[in-house]
């Protein structure tokens, strides 16, 4: 329904209100008729001058506000009970009620009956013509007024509906969403087919036109941005399922599963949200992805269950072999067979290191019982080599009292000498006892010094009165002093000659052998 109409249905109310008041004494004005079609009956029930729809500034006041927010109405109250019926004597006395009065239609401005006038005509009787294409046609009849006031009130309707197109108009310049504008052109091209207004007719369907072929590209322009946004959302999901993939499809012996279902589970919630608030993919790509993610999401974690399960079945295994050599190091820790002992302790060590690991938890566990079976033993062990060290420390300063007398040998000048009073300092060494373990390196240390100069000692001497020595030496000399006496031979001839390449060669090969033959004389004095 038009605002035109509504004005309309207004107006009856009013005029209806105001006959039932002034009763049968009102003056009723004459209402217009608008033109019909010739088999049809012209209406009765118009509506009064007075309730003629307004112009479309009025139009435009009245949408403002209809804009407002509306005042909550009241509870309704209880309804009071009915009064008696008056008597006809007091209703005869009651005092009359004054007459209404029928508001008079609206003044038209002299600019929209001159703008009218160029599209249409009234009569004295009331009628209104429409001048189309150069026809006139008849739109509607508006007794008991002037003519301009009868062809303003069909002007006006006009108005009204260039108001809808001016308001068309302005979505469309602001890009707002095109849901129902083509609805909206085709209401307005019906009312202006009706043909009961008064204006120029062809330039506002030539206006709807433009409206209609723009209001085309809108929506084509608002179908491709949907199809972007969805073109993205579709991306968007496509890669959430492919990283789901991605992630069920590694190796169960090497995903980080901590890593990865948590990354499985945002993948999850950032689905849910797409889903919830982004755009609608369709039905097809809608369950395509779904099964694609779902499938990946039930891979993921049959893994996981399967990875775990082994995992515990692991972790069993493991804990019972490593409590076995906890018992194992248990029953050793109160041993005094201390060599033996720790060798096993040594051997359960190799084992656990070779054993796999269990749970962290029960694996830290099992360490420290494991441990402190051996702590058990190393502290009995180390409390019974403290015992002998104490009983060991007078034994240590004869020891020491020996290194220095050994010690006291170097260097060695006399070797006989020299190994007859380390055999005796040895002899000694041997009945002085232990010494306390602590200081044994040292001890010994001190020892195997002057045993290693006495050694060194021997195999220089025999090294100088090995025979196979002598012989290599002697050989060596006779070899030099031939080559020498050959040498001077050839720096004699040289030197008669006065080849100076000669001289200078023979010469420094005579210098060579010379050199060679005094060290290996002196060699040779040392052997002797």
């Amino acid at each position: 329904m038009t605002d035109s109409q509504k004005s309309d249905e207004t107006a009856v109310a009013a005029n209806d209100e105001a006959v039932e008041a002034t009763g049968t004494s009102g003056t009723e004005a004459p209402a217009p008729v608008e033109a019909t079609p010739a088999n049809e009956p012209t209406p009765a029930n118009e509506p009064t001058p007075a309730s003629e729809t307004a112009s479309a500034a009025d139009v435009v006041a009245e949408e403002a506000q209809a804009t407002e927010p509306a005042t909550p109405e009241s509870p309704a109250a209880p309804r009071p009970t009915p009064a008696p019926a008056p008597s006809p004597a007091a209703f005869a006395a009651r005092p009359k009620a004054p007459a209404a009065v029928v508001p008079a239609a609206p003044a038209v401005s002299a600019a929209s009956l001159a703008e009218a006038a160029k599209w249409g005509r009234a009569e004295g009787d009331g009628h209104v013509f429409l001048t189309l294409d150069g026809e006139e046609i008849a739109v509607g009849q508006y007794p008991g007024v002037s003519a301009d006031e009868a062809l303003g009130y069909f002007a006006r309707k006009f108005d009204d509906v260039i108001a809808q197109v001016v308001l068309l108009e302005h979505r469309v310049e602001s890009k707002a969403p095109a849901t129902d504008m083509q609805k909206t052109v085709t209401h307005l091209r019906e009312q202006l087919a009706e043909r009961n207004m008064v204006g120029d007719i062809r330039a506002a369907e030539a206006r709807l036109d433009a409206l209609s072929a723009q209001i085309v590209e809108l929506e084509k322009s608002e179908k491709a941005a949907h199809d972007a946004v969805r073109a993205s959302e579709l991306a968007a999901r496509e890669a959430i399922v492919a990283e789901a993939e991605t992630i069920a499809g590694q190796d169960p012996a090497q995903i980080q599963w901590k890593t990865s279902s948590a990354r499985m589970n945002e993948l999850f919630e950032t689905w849910k949200a797409a889903q919830k608030s982004g755009v609608r993919l369709g039905r097809s790509n809608e369950d395509a992805l779904w099964k694609r993610f779902r499938s990946a999401r039930t891979v993921f974690d049959r893994h996981r269950r399967a990875y775990f399960s082994q995992l515990d079945s692991n972790n069993s295994a493991a804990k019972s072999a490593k409590e076995a050599l906890i018992a194992e190091a248990e029953a050793l820790s109160t041993s005094t067979d201390w060599g033996f002992a720790a060798g096993e302790y040594r051997r359960l060590m190799d084992q656990w290191k070779t054993t796999p690991r269990a749970s962290r938890k029960d694996d830290d566990a099992l360490w420290g019982r494991f441990r402190a079976a051996q702590d058990v033993f190393f502290s009995n062990r180390q409390a019974a080599n403290d015992q002998i060290d104490q009983e060991y420390t007078a034994n240590l300063a004869v020891k020491e009292q020996l290194v220095a007398e050994a010690q006291a040998l170097l260097p060695i000048n006399d070797l006989n000498a020299a190994k007859k009073a380390l055999q005796s300092i040895r002899d000694r060494w041997e009945d002085a006892g232990k010494v306390p373990r602590a200081d044994m390196g040292r001890i010994e240390a001190g020892l195997r010094k002057v045993e290693d100069a006495v050694r060194e000692a021997e195999e220089e001497k025999w090294r100088r009165s090995n025979p196979e020595t002598k012989a290599r030496t002697n050989s060596a000399l006779s070899q030099l002093e031939s080559a020498i006496a050959g040498l001077k031979d050839d720096l004699v001839k040289a030197e008669k000659a006065g080849d100076q390449r000669r001289i200078k060669a023979a010469r420094e090969a005579l210098e060579a052998r010379q050199a060679w033959l005094d060290q290996i004389q002196r060699s040779a004095s040392d052997l002797a």
